[in-house]
């Protein structure tokens, strides 16, 4: 399928309304035809000489920058602001070879209520990366308001064989189970622990890139370094299942679910079997799909968001620790502390006190 005949094809699904989203495809066969495509898409303004392409139309507002990195290598970064719930999903033409692998770094930004006199809600980022091999359909729900940030690096086979050894791996290690099976996609959620910082560094790049000479230099090692870091934590990952088979993913009903998750962290977790039965859906089924996404269980990434939004609580307001505590859904002060320990090594007092002083 040609360009001219995939957005033939793109056109009448642009405003296909299904359950409450709106689903746009995207053409996934390689990088070249990725950025074709949003080029040509609805409401875009292409300026080449800054590799740019600005997106605004009823559904999205933002800009999505692309550059070749190396041989067999591109980087996308797209921001993006969804006016209207929007699923997100590949397509690919058979015709065409589909040889990418990709890793995407997600970070996307909510309002989260508090039952707070002073601070009624505030914002609050997700982030989890994700590793597709190539030919895999994957999608993403999100919901209306959402601001999205997308780090879409694309791979060839002969790249990532000359910087990643993969045929060092031992076939007992999770990700070489994943490569050696019909699996297709796995994410993880805080798996490079300085992500953000690093890829603001990069996108700083991009966007400075005609005012220094060795903007291309520092590019390659700024996206060598996060990706290494990327693969080396995935290596040491020990998880057991936590991928799926292409195409079994209900996306939508997972965005539903994590949105139910978030929008109740200050309240106590009504449980897995509550969940599945207000989205209608088996709890193994839920679990199955909801792990695929975000790469941990529904228990682990409750627990994990009401932290950080505890966390977030302490950086950036004056409110008691017992009164953070209660935010996040903790009657008791003690199994507060100690669920944050866990997660971030030190009490919720000691951050205080450091924020305090600073």
């Amino acid at each position: 399928m040609n360009l001219s005949k995939w957005l033939q094809f793109a056109k009448p699904n642009l405003n296909f309304f299904n359950d409450g989203f709106f689903e746009f495809p995207y053409l996934a066969n390689s990088p070249e035809l990725f950025i074709k495509s949003t080029i040509k898409s609805l409401g875009s303004k292409h300026v080449p000489e800054d590799q740019t392409v600005y997106r605004n139309n009823p559904f999205i507002k933002g800009e999505m920058r692309y550059r070749k990195i190396d041989e067999g290598l591109w980087l996308t970064i797209t921001n993006i602001e969804f006016k209207h719930n929007a699923v997100i999903k590949s397509v690919y033409d058979k015709s065409i070879p589909s040889e990418h692998y990709s890793v995407t770094f997600t970070i996307f930004e909510s309002e989260i209520k508090l039952q707070n006199s002073f601070i009624d809600k505030m914002p609050f980022f997700n982030k989890f990366w994700g590793f597709k091999k190539p030919g895999t359909d994957v999608g993403a729900s999100f919901y209306k308001g959402s601001k999205c940030q997308f780090f879409i690096f694309y791979i060839s086979p002969s790249w990532l064989e000359k910087h990643v050894p993969l045929h060092k791996l031992d076939s007992k290690i999770p990700f070489k189970m994943f490569l050696d099976s019909d699996k297709g996609f796995i994410s993880y959620q805080d798996i490079v622990p300085n992500a953000e910082e690093l890829t603001h560094e990069i996108l700083h790049t991009f966007k400075t890139f005609k005012d220094d000479i060795f903007s291309e230099t520092i590019l390659k090692a700024q996206t060598l370094s996060l990706i290494s870091t990327f693969f080396k934590n995935a290596f040491e990952d020990l998880r057991t299942e936590g991928y799926q088979k292409k195409g079994a993913i209900d996306y939508k009903l997972v965005a539903k679910c994590e949105s139910m998750i978030a929008i109740n962290l200050h309240s106590r977790f009504i449980g897995i079997d509550a969940l599945a039965q207000k989205l209608n859906i088996s709890s193994t089924k839920l679990k199955s799909d909801f792990k695929s996404v975000y790469g941990t269980s529904i228990l682990q990434y409750v627990i994990d968001k009401k932290m950080q939004l505890a966390m977030q609580l302490i950086l950036t307001t004056e409110m008691q620790i017992k009164h953070i505590g209660n935010q996040v859904g903790y009657d008791n002060p003690s199994k507060f502390s100690a669920t944050f320990k866990k997660k971030y090594g030190r009490l919720p007092s000691d951050f205080s006190t450091d924020s305090a002083v600073n």
